[in-house]
């Protein structure tokens, strides 16, 4: 695959200009997009900064515009099993979403026994715990093995400047933070889902390992699936033709999503403690191509950018709304 990075090597995308959109409502810069206010709809605008660990931030070239893009295109696969906050993808930076009130939890599924932060199931599970986010597991398994069948463990969604917090599926009802009955619908949908990403990821070539979904109530109360879905920032993703061969050798599979960003730190001894390095031009590079090949295997498509940053055609088609 050949890409051309130079239009991305400028300063990061800041968003749209404020001054030409400001009849349009409120600007609000977030910590990995920007977001525009049109009242009973948002515009989330594309950009290229990253966040891995909690205060790794830099520039992986297009990464915003591969997000943008997968997510609508994995909406579009899964629309049968819930409907999404997408409004319209008017332009490859930025998608325009209904305004739902987000529940205050975050559905992580999982179908290995994997990770290495402190709320990951293998780390639980190497310290000796087999009861985990009120779920049994038996002993023998090893790192990164499959599990029984796909299992969530929830976290609530931190408040700003705050982290998520690990929770079990009893206490989101018991604390009254969703209640009984939609829970059920969330947990239902949310292994349906995840079900669709593991056979479509499968037939390209890729194990989703893991991921993370937000739901929230439309203006009417539907449920609905808002943010990402199966990304390289939002999912894990494991090259299934090396998979088996990496493990037999001991070695952690190879990850075509953020994790490759995290595991080039850690490797570099950095753990997400104090101030990170920042993200260097090298690894931002190789960052995007992971990021790019992940789009290309799941949507079988050659990966285009479009305008870089967003443009004219982008403001034009927010103020034509």
């Amino acid at each position: 695959m050949t890409l051309d990075f130079a239009p991305a090597l400028a300063e990061p995308f800041e968003g749209l200009d404020p001054n030409t959109v400001i009849d349009l409502g409120t600007m609000m810069r977030g910590k990995v997009r920007d977001v525009i206010d049109l009242g009973d709809e948002i515009a989330l605008i594309a950009t290229d900064r990253l966040s891995a660990f909690d205060h790794v931030l830099g520039t992986v070239p297009y990464r915003g515009q591969v997000l943008n893009q997968l997510a609508g295109w994995w909406f579009e696969r899964i629309d049968d099993l819930v409907p999404s906050h997408v409004v319209s993808i008017p332009d490859p930076n930025v998608t325009i979403g209904r305004k739902c009130r987000t529940l205050p939890v975050e559905v992580v599924v999982r179908g290995r026994l994997s990770g290495s932060t402190s709320t990951a199931l293998w780390t639980k599970y190497a310290a000796g715990e087999r009861t985990i986010y009120g779920l049994d597991f038996p002993d023998g398994m090893q790192k990164n093995d499959p599990l029984f069948e796909a299992v969530i463990t929830p976290t609530t969604k931190a408040e700003q400047g705050a982290h998520d917090e690990p929770i079990t599926e009893r206490e989101i009802v018991d604390r009254g933070l969703v209640d009984a009955d939609l829970w059920d619908e969330v947990r239902t949908i949310a292994l349906a889902v995840f079900a669709r990403g593991v056979e479509l990821a499968a037939g390209a070539g890729l194990v989703l390992v893991d991921t993370k979904y937000e739901f929230g109530l439309d203006a009417e109360g539907t449920l609905t699936i808002i943010d990402e879905v199966h990304t390289p920032d939002s999912s894990r993703f494991w090259r299934a033709s090396t998979m088996e061969s990496q493990r037999a050798a001991g070695d952690e599979p190879e990850n075509l999503d953020k994790e490759y960003v995290r595991l080039a730190y850690a490797r570099d001894g950095y753990a997400g403690i104090g101030d990170p390095p920042p993200l260097g031009p090298g690894l931002a590079l190789e960052a995007a191509g992971v990021y790019q090949e992940t789009f290309e295997a799941l949507t079988g498509t050659v990966f285009d950018p479009g305008e870089y940053p967003a443009g004219p055609r982008v403001q034009a088609a927010l103020r034509n709304r």
